[in-house]
């Protein structure tokens, strides 16, 4: 049986030119994302395939393109929930609260997502590595944008001494890639610790990792 992602049940609700859809439709189109969604996961993109995805969902292929003209149809609402739950936690960091306390709860945030999403992170990662040729103009825009305004708020913290000094777009960058990593080395991780819930122990080092290297000496 397919696991249950809210991010795929988000995509299925997505409206389209403003058309409601009925009971019936959106409990197909979740059907449909969410073993998309393992599929992607499991082969990548170029390796996924309608019929995998039709078996997947238990429903049939031309079923399946009632609903979605392509695979690269659910791989592109697939992304857009994605982005859009991936990024939430960077536009909820409060210019006004305490900075340390901000970003060390960005982080927490982060790493909750690669505990509960590791498929949907493992299919991001995938895009990117592929050139990200869906997602590409949203990374150079919307992406680029928050990015820009978040470093600016930890530019501005640091220059008041409130954070020690620190490149706030690489910081950015860093907390991505400690996170995102317990999720996109799932196996590594787990092959290494022998365990396979290692986020708890994560959480502790990331929070004193960051706040040694961000309190102000």
């Amino acid at each position: 049986m397919t696991e249950t992602s809210a991010i795929a049940q988000g995509a299925a609700r997505r409206t389209a030119n403003g058309k409601s859809r009925t009971r019936i439709q959106l409990r197909n189109r979740e059907r449909i994302l969410q073993a998309a969604l393992q599929v992607f996961s499991q082969y990548g993109f170029r390796g996924a395939t309608l019929d995998q995805i039709a078996g997947e969902s238990g429903l049939s292929k031309p079923n399946l393109l009632y609903y979605f003209p392509s695979k690269e149809a659910m791989h592109q609402d697939l992304l857009q929930a994605l982005l859009t739950a991936w990024l939430d936690p960077l536009r909820a960091l409060d210019a006004s609260g305490d900075p340390l306390e901000e970003i060390l709860a960005y982080v927490k945030r982060k790493l909750e997502l690669a505990r509960d999403y590791p498929r949907e992170s493992r299919l991001f990662a995938n895009e990117i590595l592929q050139g990200a040729p869906r997602i590409l103009p949203i990374l150079e825009t919307d992406l680029r944008a928050l990015v820009d305004e978040t470093a600016e708020t930890i530019r501005g913290w640091c220059a008041a001494g409130r954070l020690a000094p620190v490149d706030p777009v690489h910081l950015i960058f860093s907390i991505w890639a400690l996170t995102q990593h317990y999720a996109d080395f799932q196996v590594q991780v787990t092959a290494v610790l022998g365990q396979d819930n290692p986020f708890e122990a994560a959480e502790a080092h990331l929070e004193t990792l960051f706040r040694r290297l961000l309190t102000p000496g």
